[in-house]
């Protein structure tokens, strides 16, 4: 199999207190370029992970990114069938 394409995701991410702030971009091979953010805020009985704030705000960025992707797609569908697509989860 060849591969066709490569996408590189950066993943950026800033801790202040008990919140952690992750900032997620890709640039696709068209030139197009997304960004999407998440969130995670430790409670405050929790013992301080930095770690796991940045897998919840990643995971939540990287989350809010697949969606604009797909929302992309569908709409690229859409435009070229002339009918609306339906995502299958």
């Amino acid at each position: 199999m060849q591969t066709l394409v490569g996408w590189h995701i950066e993943l950026e991410f800033q801790e202040e207190d008990d919140r952690t702030r992750a900032a997620a971009m890709v640039r696709l091979a068209d030139g197009t370029e997304y960004r999407a953010h998440g969130l995670a805020q430790r409670h405050p009985s929790d013992a301080e992970q930095l770690r796991v704030g940045e897998e919840i705000a990643g995971a939540r960025a990287l989350m809010d990114l697949a969606s604009q992707l797909l929302q992309k797609a569908h709409t690229e569908i859409d435009q070229a069938s002339g009918r609306t697509s339906h995502a299958l989860s």
